[in-house]
């Protein structure tokens, strides 16, 4: 189909193209061979007499004219899927949808493996993808590369969609056989010892640093980096270390290995999770579905009736995954 001059087709291969700023990943999202897209790009270029996408270094980067048809083309093509392409009502029954959520671990653990029980129950033909966060989170979910987007509250966009899942705040966590979590924490004994800590992207930022830094004027001594919440939990394990976790985890984790809690001897603020969609995505109803399904597992106590999923359906699981960990442990102090 031609409009003045335009196969119509090549719009889907541009706003690709455009989002992705890549042929090959281009080539992935609108399921083409890369020389197909390669050819498709070539088309468009001569339609438009202009490059649109030009290699600097490593990277394509997007000319003046390309920039500008970012916003029209994604218009245009959503136009269509709203107004035209009527897709058949959603039933989760039988739906075979790709939801796509980036989530860290840490709520990977809490929320999304309970969540994806419960959805795997009512939806068997949907597939979900989970992926860890980064640095371009939201730049992600602008270009459809997610579906949504599971974080801490002020790192969403208020340009999009979102609900609050939950609130929590920290503990600390040491190992049972720590003489140090025999008794209270007090704040000269959490300073005074070692601490493992997680930090993320290039840039190795701790969720804690800043405010120690801005709030208490003293550093922790921290002794292990780990690039996961879930790892730190095992690195103190066998140790005198300890590590400042979401409760919410440490609990969990608790329930199957050899920790002990201890509330944080002092006040840090306590952290909201939300969840997003892309404002495009607000009538969607599979995205809207899942996220009511996900919104109320957050809602759910654990463990209590009608809960998503309770700990005895995943205590093998857990027990072997306990098992793992403590098979690296010795049973001498580490540090």
């Amino acid at each position: 189909m031609r409009f003045d001059r335009l196969d119509l087709n090549l719009l889907v291969a541009l706003d690709a193209l455009l989002s992705e700023r890549s042929v090959s990943l281009a080539a992935d999202r609108i399921c083409l061979s890369q020389s197909a897209t390669s050819s498709a790009l070539g088309r468009l270029r001569e339609y438009f007499a202009d490059d649109l996408l030009v290699q600097k270094g490593r990277q394509m980067v997007l000319t003046a004219r390309a920039e500008g048809l970012v916003d029209p083309v994604r218009a245009v093509l959503e136009q269509i899927r709203t107004t035209i392409a009527v897709p058949p009502p959603f039933d989760p029954a039988t739906s075979d949808r790709t939801i796509r959520i980036m989530a860290s671990d840490y709520m990977t653990e809490v929320l999304l493996a309970g969540a994806m029980t419960d959805l795997q129950r009512q939806a068997p033909g949907m597939r979900f993808e989970i992926q860890s966060l980064t640095e371009v989170l939201l730049e992600s979910l602008e270009r459809g590369a997610i579906d949504l987007l599971v974080t801490i509250d002020y790192a969403i966009s208020a340009d999009h969609p979102s609900q609050i899942l939950f609130e929590d705040d920290y503990v600390v966590v040491g190992w049972n056989g720590n003489p140090a979590m025999a008794e209270p924490m007090t704040k000269d004994r959490y300073f005074d010892m070692g601490h493992v800590t997680a930090r993320f992207g290039r840039a190795r930022v701790s969720a804690f640093e800043d405010w120690f830094v801005r709030r208490q004027k003293r550093q922790r001594r921290i002794e292990i980096v780990t690039h996961s919440f879930l790892s730190m939990a095992g690195l103190v394990i066998g140790s005198n270390r300890i590590a400042t976790m979401h409760r919410r985890l440490a609990t969990r984790m608790a329930e199957y290995l050899p920790l002990t809690l201890r509330e944080v001897p002092m006040d840090i603020p306590p952290i909201r999770e939300a969840i997003q969609w892309h404002i495009s995505s607000n009538n969607d109803p599979a995205i809207r579905w899942v996220v009511e399904r996900i919104v109320a597992g957050a809602q759910t106590p654990a463990g209590a009736e009608g809960s998503v999923v309770s700990f005895e359906e995943a205590r093998i699981s857990r027990e072997e995954l306990a098992a793992q960990f403590l098979s690296d442990a010795t049973p001498k102090a580490r540090g």
